[in-house]
């Protein structure tokens, strides 16, 4: 399995790529076709990451592409909130990418693996912080800072743990919801809703209804998963 994004050639073999290739925002974007092709486009729910991961410790590369795919955005979007530019962000993926599969292995329980993603995509970014601050010192004749405290911002945590549980809420809505709260809520301009309706072959007097039933189920879904 490498780390590569599709684009550069060497994950066009796992069928994925890094977000930041996708002008939509980065909490909205789906998984890639490797993740519809080992899970089902229709599937009611999506598999779930003890799933894969037992299946990735085993040697199934789609199980990888699937597993990056679920939480590339989840990964890259911590980078960009620390303000790094696209380019330090793609690295910080790349390394992140890399340490999970060296580390996947030593995972207890993978219910605790968006957290763990959090947590090593921070340390991460707080170290190229480090050294592009002690790299400006140095060449500024000045002494080297002090270190920071080794934490990641509470607000960081929690905002990028919801943004998690959001996605996962909204994948696990029918095809048709997705695109639909995808479409109203995602896509910037929004389209009229005459283009929705022709793209989900529905009625245009349709979509109001169809959009609440699918907020229901969004909102019970997220209630569901702890979602405030």
């Amino acid at each position: 399995m490498h780390c590569e994004p599709e684009h550069s050639g060497g994950g066009k073999k796992y069928g994925w790529q890094l977000p930041a290739s996708d002008p939509r925002p980065l909490h909205v974007v789906e998984c890639g076709s490797a993740l519809r092709a080992f899970s089902g486009e229709n599937r009611e729910r999506p598999l779930s990451d003890s799933y894969l991961v037992k299946a990735c410790l085993q040697g199934d590369e789609e199980a990888w592409s699937a597993l990056i795919n679920k939480y590339k955005n989840l990964i890259f979007s911590i980078p960009i909130k620390y303000r790094f530019s696209q380019e330090d962000a793609a690295d910080i993926f790349q390394a992140v990418c890399a340490d999970l599969i060296s580390e996947l292995a030593k995972l207890r329980k993978p219910k605790a693996l968006a957290g763990w993603l959090i947590q090593v995509t921070s340390h991460k970014c707080i170290q190229r912080k480090r050294q592009a601050e002690r790299y400006d010192s140095q060449e500024q004749g000045f002494s080297e800072p002090a270190a920071a405290a080794h934490e990641i911002p509470e607000n960081v945590f929690l905002q990028v743990q919801a943004e998690q549980i959001l996605r996962e809420a909204i994948q696990e809505l029918s095809p048709r919801c997705r695109e639909l709260v995808r479409m109203l809520f995602f896509e910037h301009p929004s389209r009229p809703y005459q283009q929705i309706a022709e793209q989900l072959g529905i009625a245009t007097g349709s979509i109001g209804f169809i959009r609440g039933r699918c907020l229901e189920k969004l909102r019970r879904r997220l209630e569901k998963m702890g979602f405030e």
